[in-house]
């Protein structure tokens, strides 16, 4: 993961109305092994998140400025310090008139992952513990607490440079205890949403679940391809990278590749061709299984307490919304 440049200032901030002061770094911060594993420790945490957010830059440049800068920046009309600067206090100003905020080390890095350029801003704060000196002394510490990770974002630099229709190429933690506290943040980016993960993942599901059903596929071909699918879109939630429609196709068959992006694409679903995943949503769609006697039972885990409810004291299973192949079964042998 290659750094092109990172720097870290300080807005000094409490939440009782006192002004809040900034503490900018003069230049940028040198290579070392410490910056590295910064760096890579604050991915996995941000990749962990559940509660993101995906968009895009406001059209707004005058009242969202940010987008305006970082193109300065990245066409060498200014250097990466000064950009940082000029964002830090930009987000000072607005950080003032948030009474819900606090202040914090504000983290700007400029690297490349793979192909891809990023950029990553965070707003980082400290836990206070204990440390043993090489002496055999206990002394108080702090470290970065990467694990209270609320305000940080992530910018696709080169989706946004290279696919001007793209409405995904900025990621951000929604705050959870109300969109207040982290509005000034996202006003700083200048970000307004434009893909709803979690919505976008059911659609995919639903998608998959619908060629599963007219492919006709036997119960373990069908437990096969879900659990491709779901390991597939988890490693991509894991790195922070977005569902590949056609690589994931090819992963599902590989003697007919295109067979299902070619599904999705008939049935005209309005999926982009890279659609971000949402871990909550995967993480629901498991199948249960059971055999026995002559009767197989399978249906995917988010189905339960829906289309599929389950009586333990009376050992029953209650399925709706029976497929129409099964229902067609049923009439005939009635008939």
């Amino acid at each position: 993961m290659p750094i092109r440049h990172a720097i870290v200032h300080l807005i000094d901030k409490k939440p009782d109305g006192s002004p809040a002061v900034l503490h900018a770094r003069d230049s940028a911060l040198g290579d070392s092994q410490a910056i590295d594993n910064l760096l890579a420790d604050l991915n996995d945490s941000y990749n962990a998140k559940p509660n993101k957010v995906w968009g895009y830059f406001h059209e707004d440049t005058a009242g969202h400025p940010f987008s305006v800068w970082l193109a300065d920046y990245l066409d060498g009309g200014r250097d990466f310090v000064a950009f940082s600067r000029q964002t830090v206090e930009h987000l000072k100003q607005l950080m003032e008139e948030s009474n819900l905020s606090t202040g914090g080390h504000v983290l700007m890095a400029h690297y490349q992952q793979g192909m891809t350029d990023y950029l990553t801003l965070a707003l980082l704060h400290h836990s206070e513990g204990v440390a043993v000196t090489d002496s055999l002394d206990v002394t108080p510490s702090r470290h970065l607490d990467l694990g209270q990770l609320h305000l940080a974002a992530r910018i696709n630099l080169s989706e946004w440079r290279n696919n001007q229709s793209s409405r995904q190429y900025i990621s951000f933690i929604k705050g959870r205890n109300g969109k207040k506290v982290s509005d000034y943040f996202r006003n700083c980016i200048g970000c307004q949403e434009g893909v709803d993960a979690p919505s976008e993942t059911r659609t995919l599901l639903k998608a998959f679940s619908d060629y599963v059903e007219s492919e006709d596929l036997a119960e373990e071909q069908a437990r096969e391809k879900t659990e491709a699918l779901v390991d597939y879109a988890s490693t991509q939630a894991r790195r922070g990278e977005p569902i590949a429609l056609e690589e994931l196709s090819e992963l599902l068959d590989e003697e007919q590749p295109r067979a299902f992006f070619e599904h999705i694409r008939n049935k005209d679903y309005g999926l982009a061709a890279e659609i971000p995943a949402d871990k909550r949503t995967l993480n629901q769609f498991r199948r249960f299984t059971g055999r026995a006697e002559g009767l197989s039972i399978s249906f995917e885990a988010h189905l339960l307490g829906k289309a599929v409810e389950y009586d333990e004291s009376q050992d029953l299973l209650i399925i709706r919304q029976l497929p129409s192949k099964l229902k067609d079964q049923l009439k005939r042998r009635q008939d």
